[in-house]
Order: structure tokens, then C-alpha cells, then sequence
């Protein structure tokens, strides 16, 4: 089964006591106060923090957070990107990096050994994304994971990890109680 990490785009902790959730992606525009008292949250209920945006590597370090989220989709160094990205955050951070859809640039980004991948999933071009996921997946040790638009059926594709916002993620759990 997949794992999920849960963005929280707003300040809003009622998701730390799912247990069905291990880790939690801050986005950097939330106050550091609230990112701070959050990741304490977290911690005592044994679960990861990261943080996504700008100055994010240097956010989970001041923060004390678990790591970072980099998105190098438009970068044309990924490799100095990441190794900037890790100097700043400290080695010792879960990372993850996310991809534009692309086998080249998913091999570049592994070859810097994150801790995962991050492949974006739209309705359209679903067909693609679930092709580069499969292959990723058959070829890398490194954890896949899925970056969904609204309403993407991620259930059918490969990846170790769907990483979805806290509204989208009510709604997915809504609608597998009532399958239940």
C-alpha cells in the first residue's frame, strides 16, 4: 500500500493524530511559529516533518525540521542545486527532489541520492506519468513518489508515496469509508 505525505497549506494541526499518516510537508509561506509548534506535534506523535518553498533546506535546519522538499523541475544544474539545497539543510535531512516528467532528468536527480523522487501526476497525461513511474520504479532503488493534481486516480500508479493536500486527502478518506 502506498504511503502518503499530507501537505498542509494552511495553519491547521487536526491531522498530526492520523495514523494512517507518517509524514507531514509544510509549505514555507506558513508562519514560523506554526511550522515550529507543528514539527514539535509531529515529533511527540512519531511522525516526519518537511518543508517545501523558498529557503526551504535552510527552514528545516533553523526549524529543527525533518528535511526539505526541492523542486528542480525547472533547475538546469540539478546536481549543484541539490548539493546547495543539502549544505544548507545539513546531511542528516530526509530529502526529497521533484522532477518534471522526463526519464534524463529522473536518472540526474537519483544520481544525487535523495530520498525520493517526485514525479507530478495531472489528468492529463496520466497515461505518461504512470508509464515513467512503472519504468522509475523497475530501474531505482530510490523511493517514487506521486505529486497529485485534484481529483488524479493515484491508486494505479507505481509509486512508493502519494503526496497529497490536506482537503484532498479528507475527501479520499470520505470516500474510502463509504466503499468500506
Amino acid at each position: 500500500m502506498q504511503k502518503f505525505i499530507i501537505t498542509i497549506t494552511e495553519e491547521n494541526d487536526e491531522l498530526i493524530q492520523d495514523s494512517a499518516i507518517e509524514c507531514y510537508l509544510l509549505t514555507s509561506s506558513l508562519s514560523k511559529k506554526f511550522m515550529s509548534d507543528f514539527a514539535k506535534k509531529a515529533a511527540r506523535a512519531q511522525k516526519l516533518v518537511l518543508v517545501q518553498g523558498e529557503n526551504a533546506p535552510a527552514l528545516s535546519k533553523e526549524l529543527g525540521l525533518d528535511g526539505f522538499v526541492l523542486d528542480v523541475s525547472h533547475a538546469e544544474k540539478i546536481k549543484a542545486e541539490y548539493e546547495k539545497a543539502k549544505k544548507a539543510a545539513g546531511s542528516d535531512k530526509v530529502s526529497g527532489l521533484i522532477v518534471r516528467n522526463r526519464r534524463h532528468e529522473a536518472m540526474i536527480a537519483s544520481e544525487c541520492e535523495p530520498d525520493f523522487i517526485i514525479f507530478q501526476a495531472w489528468k492529463e497525461g496520466l497515461e505518461h506519468t504512470r508509464e515513467l513511474v512503472s519504468w522509475y520504479s523497475e530501474l531505482f532503488l530510490i523511493q517514487s513518489a506521486i505529486l497529485c493534481e485534484e481529483g488524479v486516480d493515484f491508486e494505479n500508479l507505481n509509486a512508493d508515496i502519494v503526496i497529497l493536500n490536506d482537503k484532498s486527502y479528507k475527501i479520499f478518506v470520505a470516500k474510502k469509508q463509504r466503499l468500506d
